[in-house]
C-alpha cells in the first residue's frame, strides 16, 4: 500500500535552507509568502515576500541569533510572516527551532512553561510587538534570564556570530514539534530533514497537488504540525506560493478563510472537522454568494474525528459557489510522523456504515444502522499495519487494531525521553507478517481498520470506553448526546470512563450555549434524554451527565476534545457535581 521511494516528486533540496536558497537564486522575484492582517485592517492588509526577500530577512535572523549547532531556539512570534522568518532564521543559524506561540495565547501559559523548560533553548525568536511580554514570560522561568531574545521584524544591526553557519545536512535535527498534549504531556517529536522533507513528497504525491499551478492558504496555528507543514513547509520545499492569516482571524469570521481561497485559483488548505462545521453554519448567505470556491483544488480534513453529517452539510451549504465533495481529502496523520500518514484521491469522501457492536468486537462489518467512518485513504511511500497492541501480530483486513507506521517522515524519537522513544519508535513485528518490515514501527495509539483497501480510523486507545466487557467509541457517544438537544455545542462533547463500584462507568460532560437560562428541571429532562439516546444507540448506561457553560469542555491546542483533562476536572468536581463512588 505505498508508492517506492524514487516514484515520489522530488523537493527543491535536501534541507529546509537548501530550499529557500533554491527559490531564492532561481526564482527570486517571485512572491513566495503572503500574510493577510485583519488585525489592523478588516478586510486583511496583504503583506508580501518574494523569495529573495525572504531569503534576506531569515539570513538576517539567523546572523543575529548566539548559537552553537544543535542548540534550540523557540520561536515564540504571533502568526505572520515574522514567523515564518524566525522559523527558518533558527535552522539556517544551525540550531534546532522549536515552533510555538507567543505568550500571549490564552490559556496556554503552563504548557508553553512545560515546553520552554524541557528543551532549554539558548535563544528565543519573537516580533518587536511580543518581545516585552516575551522577556518577562522567561523572566519567571528558572534560567530564563539567560535566555537570548532576537525579534524577527528587527534583528541586531549585524552578525553577533563571528563564524558562519555549517550548512545543515540532511540527517541534522530541523526543529521539535511538540504534541499537542491530548493524552499526555507534551513531548517533542524529534524531526530531521529528511523526515519532514519526505513526509512533504508523500503528501505531495497522495493529495495529488500540482505545485506549478496551486497555492496553499491556511489558518492552521503555525506551532501546529498541519498548519506549519500545509502553511510552511509545503510551499518551500516545491515552491509554491504561501497565503497565511491568524487564527482568531478565522473565528472572527470564517468566511475570510474562503475569500482567501477564492483568491488564488488552484488554493489547497487544511482544517479540523469543527472548522468545516464552524464555516458551514456561520457564513451568512449574502457572504456566501460572493465566494469563488469553484477555485479550490482541495481542502484536506484531519487532525480529529471526521463527522461524515459535518462533511455533507458543508458541501450542501457550499455548492452553489462551486465547492463539490470530491475537493474535500480525508486525510489522518500525527506528529510523530511528521503529519501526514494516510490520505484519499479526488474522488469524494466514502463514508461507510460499521456494526456497533461487531466493531467493539474488533471487527469491521457493514450494517443499515451503526456507526459512520469516513475513509482516511491510503499511505504513500510508507508502511501502515493494523497490529494486535498485545501481541505484536499484524491483522487482515477487516480487523481493529493498533495503526502502527514505518516509513523515512518518522520521527526520531521525542527529545530526552530515551524510554518513550523506545515504547513509541522502537516497536517491532511479531509471527507471520510477509511484505511489511519486522521494524522499528511508530506505534500511534490509534485504533483503526482497514476496509476495502482504506484506512478508517476508530478512535484512540486510551480513550476507549470498556464498560462491562464492550468497547465504545467516545467520538460516536458524543456525537449521540449532542444530538439530544440543538443548543448542545457539536464538537464540543466529552465521553470518558471513570472508576464505578465493580467496572467502569461512562459520563458524558456536554457544552450548552443557552446554560445559563436552564433550570435544574431543564437539566434533569435533557439529562434523561442524553442518556436514552445514548442507551437506544449503544447499549450503554450514562453514570452521570453533566451539561455546562460554553468554553468549559478543555481541549489541546489544535482544538481536539482533551478526554483526560475534562475526566480530572469532573473528579476534581469542577463541575458542581458529586464525584462517582
Amino acid at each position: 500500500m505505498s508508492l517506492a521511494p524514487e516514484n515520489l516528486p522530488a523537493t527543491a533540496g535536501p534541507t529546509l535552507p537548501a530550499c529557500l536558497r533554491h527559490w531564492a537564486d532561481v526564482d527570486g522575484d517571485r512572491p513566495a509568502l503572503t500574510f493577510a492582517d485583519f488585525a489592523t485592517d478588516r478586510a486583511g492588509r496583504r503583506r508580501t515576500l518574494t523569495w529573495k526577500q525572504l531569503q534576506e530577512r531569515v539570513d538576517a535572523v539567523a546572523g543575529a541569533l548566539p548559537v552553537q549547532p544543535g542548540d534550540r531556539v523557540a520561536v515564540l512570534c504571533p502568526q505572520s510572516a515574522d514567523y515564518v522568518v524566525a522559523f527558518l532564521g533558527a535552522i539556517t543559524a544551525g540550531a534546532i527551532a522549536v515552533p510555538l506561540f507567543d505568550p500571549g495565547l490564552p490559556g496556554h501559559a503552563g504548557r508553553l512553561a512545560a515546553v520552554l523548560t524541557d528543551c532549554s533553548p539558548t535563544a528565543v525568536v519573537t516580533s518587536a510587538a511580543a518581545e516585552d511580554a516575551v522577556r518577562e514570560f522567561l523572566a519567571g522561568l528558572p534560567g530564563g534570564e539567560r535566555v537570548a531574545v532576537v525579534a524577527a521584524d528587527k534583528p541586531a544591526e549585524g552578525p553577533v556570530r563571528s563564524w558562519p553557519a555549517p550548512a545543515a545536512a540532511p540527517d541534522d535535527v530541523a526543529y521539535l514539534q511538540y504534541t499537542s498534549g491530548s493524552t499526555r504531556s507534551p513531548a517533542g517529536v524529534v524531526l530531521t530533514h529528511t523526515n519532514v522533507l519526505a513526509n512533504v513528497s508523500q503528501a505531495v504525491r497522495g493529495l495529488g497537488i500540482d505545485p506549478a499551478a496551486g497555492t496553499t492558504v491556511s489558518w492552521l496555528p503555525l506551532f501546529h504540525d498541519m498548519g506549519l507543514v500545509l502553511g510552511l513547509i509545503t510551499p518551500l520545499a516545491m515552491g509554491m506560493r504561501s497565503v497565511l492569516m491568524d487564527p482568531l482571524a478565522f473565528i472572527e469570521r470564517p468566511v475570510r478563510w474562503l475569500e482567501l481561497l477564492g483568491d488564488h485559483n488552484g488554493s489547497w488548505s487544511a482544517a479540523p472537522n469543527f472548522a468545516f462545521h464552524y464555516a458551514a453554519s456561520r457564513v451568512r448567505a449574502e457572504d456566501r454568494a460572493k465566494l469563488r470556491l469553484d477555485r479550490v483544488a482541495a481542502i484536506v480534513n484531519g487532525a480529529e474525528p471526521i463527522n461524515p453529517g459535518v462533511l455533507d452539510r458543508f458541501h450542501a451549504t457550499f455548492a452553489e459557489v462551486g465547492y463539490t465533495p470530491d475537493k474535500t481529502r480525508p486525510a489522518y496523520g500525527l506528529a510523530e510522523a511528521t503529519v501526514f500518514v494516510t490520505t484519499g484521491p479526488g474522488v469524494p469522501p466514502r463514508v461507510t456504515t460499521f456494526d456497533r457492536a461487531a466493531l467493539g468486537e474488533g471487527t469491521a462489518r457493514r450494517a443499515d444502522d451503526g456507526l459512520r467512518l469516513v475513509a482516511c485513504g491510503v499511505p504513500v511511500g510508507q508502511h501502515v499495519a493494523l497490529v494486535d497492541p498485545e501481541t505484536g501480530v499484524a491483522l487482515e483486513d477487516g480487523s481493529v487494531g493498533e495503526i502502527w507506521v514505518h516509513g523515512p517522515n518518522i520521527g526520531t524519537g521525542y527529545w530526552r525521553k530515551p524510554l518513550e522513544r523506545t515504547e513509541t519508535f522502537g516497536a517491532r513485528l511479531t509471527g507471520d507478517h510477509e511484505g511489511l518490515p519486522a521494524g522499528p514501527w511508530l506505534r500511534t495509539g490509534d485504533l483503526g481498520v482497514r476496509h476495502d483497501g482504506e484506512v478508517y480510523i476508530a478512535g484512540r486507545i486510551k480513550d476507549l470506553l470498556i464498560v462491562d466487557g464492550r468497547n465504545h467509541y467516545p467520538q460516536d457517544v458524543e456525537a449521540t448526546a449532542a444530538s439530544a438537544d440543538r443548543d448542545i455545542r457539536p464538537g464540543s462533547v466529552a465521553a470518558f470512563a471513570v472508576e464505578g463500584t465493580d467496572t467502569e462507568a461512562a459520563v458524558v460532560v456536554a457544552e450548552h450555549r443557552g446554560h445559563t437560562a436552564l433550570t435544574t428541571d431543564d437539566e434533569r429532562a435533557l439529562a434523561v434524554v442524553i442518556r436514552r439516546l445514548v442507551s437506544d444507540a449503544h447499549g450503554l448506561a450514562l453514570r452521570d451527565v453533566v451539561l455546562v457553560p460554553a468554553g468549559l469542555v478543555p481541549r489541546t491546542s489544535s482544538g481536539k476534545i482533551a478526554r483526560s483533562a475534562c475526566r480530572d476536572r469532573y473528579l476534581a468536581g469542577d463541575y458542581g457535581k458529586a464525584l462517582v463512588r
